[in-house]
Formats: structure tokens, sequence, C-alpha cells
């Protein structure tokens, strides 16, 4: 059954939809750059907050974790409850978190302000992506307009790491939570003044209640392991028994889903294989290109001693770069093809990132880093537009915000997953090292986690071209097919 909620697009211009389009670009800009923007100011959090080097990593994890957790519930709230007013939850939840971690006056109280952002992001996400899948018709008009909003996601997690820089070192790390205030604020305001109010909420379906507490709690305690394994221990006790509780929490998901009526993930709509590869592109994505931004950012300043300005004025070219990669990706989509595009963006990115990797060492230039950078941000912009391109593809407009939630878990998972394994190779053979040694070791490190990211890149790479699309899919669903997609709603 469809919900009551009806379309947002039919009674809405052209001009007042492009509106609509900049103010979810901004609300997805806020959500993007908040995963970095505290990455610059780290160090500064530690010292004043009392931060151990072992537990410091927990500020970025936070957010993390809340994030990858809550999507999934985020994109169903999205379906039933309205668009508008889970994107107006998440925004508010932004406000109010940002203000607590920025006033924030010891470690405990700024985790919980960065795990309630990680909340606000979940809702946020998928509500934007469904808005715009439901306003722009499927094909060049909302490949368009997913370009416009995929560049400013893409272009927020580099940006992050450049605003972080800058505003750490003019006002401090407190003004990397604070600045988020007046933009949530603003885009929450517009929101109630752009978007047409939803109708009466669905209540014909349900939350499905256990469903959405089993795979909240099984997404959670996975990826927190995952970012505190490094910390805890791989097999220690803590970390088995978490992951281990995650895992059987996931199982129960999967039992609960094939018995429910109105499961809160209709496995059916993973037939839909653009749907499919866009979830195993994102989770790859996110830990081959998202993780690349980390350890730049710790080669610029601890092996090239950039101060935070510095470090966030180095991410200016490819900041550029991806904004306008991502914007043109969705116009080459329309003219080469969704997967032609994917394959061009990934070899860009691997020859991006084996260029960069080459060059890392310790007397390197940033002029000499400057094509690799140029190419990986190339890739990483197209890749993020034709991801979740390839996630509306064929659904229908009733669960857009579900399928946004199921691709933008695959990115939070993976995101972990490739940041834990990745810091475990790049702190390989630092243990108990100080001064030159240690700044020697690090380039190293950093430089062997850029070639595994590459060898992950190439991964995805074989799989976007292996995977099996059939020619009837790689335009539109048929009708047929959509009619199965819907049906799944109640298999």
């Amino acid at each position: 059954m469809r919900p009551a909620i009806p379309p947002l697009a039919a009674p809405t211009s052209g001009e007042r939809r492009n509106t609509i389009l900049a103010l979810l670009s901004v609300a997805m800009l806020i959500v993007s750059l908040d995963q970095y923007i505290v990455v610059v100011a780290l160090p500064e959090i530690g010292r004043e907050l009392g931060y151990s080097p072992q537990t410091l990593q927990a500020v970025i994890s936070a957010y993390a974790v809340a994030s990858s957790g809550f999507l999934l519930l985020g994109g169903r709230a999205s379906d039933l409850l309205g668009r508008r007013r889970v994107l107006a939850l998440g925004l508010f939840l932004y406000c109010i978190a940002s203000l607590a971690g920025g006033l924030a006056n010891n470690s405990l109280q700024q985790l919980g302000a960065r795990a309630v952002q990680g909340l606000g992001g979940a809702l946020v996400f998928p509500s934007t992506l469904a808005i715009i899948n439901v306003l722009f018709r499927e094909g060049a008009e909302r490949n368009r307009a997913v370009g416009i909003w995929a560049g400013a996601g893409a272009a927020g997690l580099v940006i992050g790491v450049l605003a972080g820089g800058a505003l750490t070192s003019a006002f401090g790390w407190r003004a990397v939570f604070l600045v988020n205030v007046p933009l949530a604020g603003l885009a929450l305001a517009a929101t109630f003044q752009l978007i047409n109010p939803d109708g009466a909420i669905d209540r014909s379906r349900s939350f499905d209640i256990p469903g959405a507490v089993s795979v909240t709690c099984s997404v959670t305690l996975i990826v927190l392991a995952l970012v505190q394994g490094p910390n805890f221990g791989w097999l220690s006790l803590a970390t088995m028994g978490i992951l281990g509780l995650g895992l059987a929490l996931g199982a129960a998901f999967i039992l609960l889903e094939k018995r429910t009526a109105d499961p809160l993930v209709p496995f059916a709509m993973l037939r839909n294989p653009w749907l499919a590869l866009a979830l195993t592109v994102a989770s790859l994505f996110m830990a081959t290109f998202g993780a690349l931004l980390y350890f730049l950012s710790i080669f610029f300043q601890n092996v090239l001693r950039y101060s935070a300005l510095e470090t966030g004025f180095a991410f200016l070219i490819p900041t550029v770069v991806v904004v306008m990669s991502s914007a043109l990706a969705g116009r080459v989509a329309t003219a080469l093809g969704l997967r032609q595009t994917m394959i061009l963006a990934l070899c860009v990115g691997v020859l991006g990132a084996l260029a960069t990797g080459l060059v890392i060492n310790t007397g390197t230039s940033y002029v000499a880093l400057v094509p690799g950078l140029v190419a990986v941000s190339i890739g990483d912009g197209a890749m993020f537009t034709a991801m979740f391109i390839a996630a509306a593809k064929g659904v229908p407009d009733h669960q857009q915000g579900i399928a946004s939630g199921i691709v933008s878990t695959g990115s939070g998972m993976g995101a972990a997953i490739g940041l834990a394994a990745l810091v475990l190779i790049s702190n390989r053979g630092t243990a108990g090292l100080e001064g030159e040694a240690m700044r020697t070791a690090l380039a190293l490190g950093v430089s062997q986690a850029v070639y595994a990211i590459t060898a992950g890149m190439v991964l995805t790479l074989l799989l976007v071209v292996l995977f099996p699309l059939r020619s009837a899919d790689a335009h539109d669903l048929s009708g047929k097919g959509k009619a199965d997609l819907e049906r799944g709603d109640h298999e």
C-alpha cells in the first residue's frame, strides 16, 4: 500500500524546485563537512579537554557510530512521517548538538554532542536525497539534480578539513562546532519556508519497531567494535563481545524482517540491480576515497608539519576539483551511461591515488602532490554522484527514503571498516618512536595506507565492470520490475 504522504513535486515550479535543490544541497553540505571538520582541530581538542592519544579518535568515531546506526531508521521515518518533518528534525538536532559541542567543558559532554550530531545526520542525509528523487524525474533531470546535491556532499568532506583549519587557527577548536549553529538554523528556517508541508502521516504502515531496534543496535555495535578495536585490542573480550553481539542482532534483524508483513527493509528492493550495485560501491567508496582525506590530513600536519591553517589551505585545490567533478558527473552519466561513468571515475581515481602514494615521503613538496590530488578528486566527486544516482534508479517514490538509508548505511559501515583497517597499516612500526624517527615511520605508514586505498579502488573498479546488470536494467526498470519492488513491501 502506498503511503498517505503525497508527492512533493506536482505543484512545484521549476524555479522553486531549483531553490529547494539549493537548500537540500546546503543541508547535505552541513552533514558532510561535519564528518571531518574536527580532524585538524583534534590536537587542540585533546589538549584542552584531556583526551589521551588512544581516546582522541573517539571525537570522530562518536559521530560515525551514531550516524551509521540510525540511517536506516532515518530513511524509514522519511517515508512514513514525511520528508520535510524528518529533515527539519535532523537540522534542529544539528543546531542544539553543535551548540552543546562548542560549549563542552569535558570529553563526555563533547562526545555526547557528537553522537547527537550523528543522529541529526542520519535524519538529514536520506530525507534530502528522497526529496530530490521525488521532485525530479528519473533520467537527465534527476541526474543533474543529484549531481549538484552530491557535489555539495563530496565537497563537504574536503571543505570540512579546509574550514576546520581556518576556524581553528582564527578562533580555536570551539569554532568548528559553533559554525554549524547559524548554518543549520538558517537551513531549518528555509525548510519551512520553501518545502511544501507533508500530508497526513501514513498510519497504515508501522515503523517495524523490532526490526528498527535490532538493526540500529546491530549497526551501532558493529561500527563501535571496528572503530574501537585498535584501542581495546582486536582479540580482547570487549571487542569480540561487542562485535559478536552486533552480529547476533544483525542475524535477528534478518529473521524478523522475513516474518514481518511491513518490514523496515524490504529485501525484495535489492533485486533492483542498480540499488544492489550502489550499496556495494558506496561501502567501498567510503573505505577508500573517504579514508584518504584522514591520512592526507595526518601527513600534512605530522610529517610535513603544516599548521592547522596551512593544512586547511592544502585542501583548497581538491575542494574545487571535487565540486566541479560532482556537478558534471550527472551530465556525463546522462551522456555516457551510469556504469561507464563509474568506470571512468574509478580509473582516474586509481591513477591519482597511485601517483599520490608514490610521492609521499618526508621531503616531498606540495607541488609534487598536486597531480595525484587533482586526479583522485576527479574520481571522488564523480563516484559520489554516480553511486547515489544508481541508488534511486527504478525505486518507487514511497521507498526513496529507505533506499537512501540503505546506501548511506553501507557508506557508513564502509568508512568505519576502511578506516579501522587502514589505521592499523599506517601505524605499523611507529610504536615507541619519537622525533625524526617517528616522522619517517609515519610517512612510510601513510604511503602504505594510500597504496592499500589504491588496491581498494581497483577492487571497486573490477566489481563495477563485472556486476551483472541486465540489458533492460541499463536504462530504466520496466513497469513490471517496479511492480515487483512495490510488492516487496509485503514479502
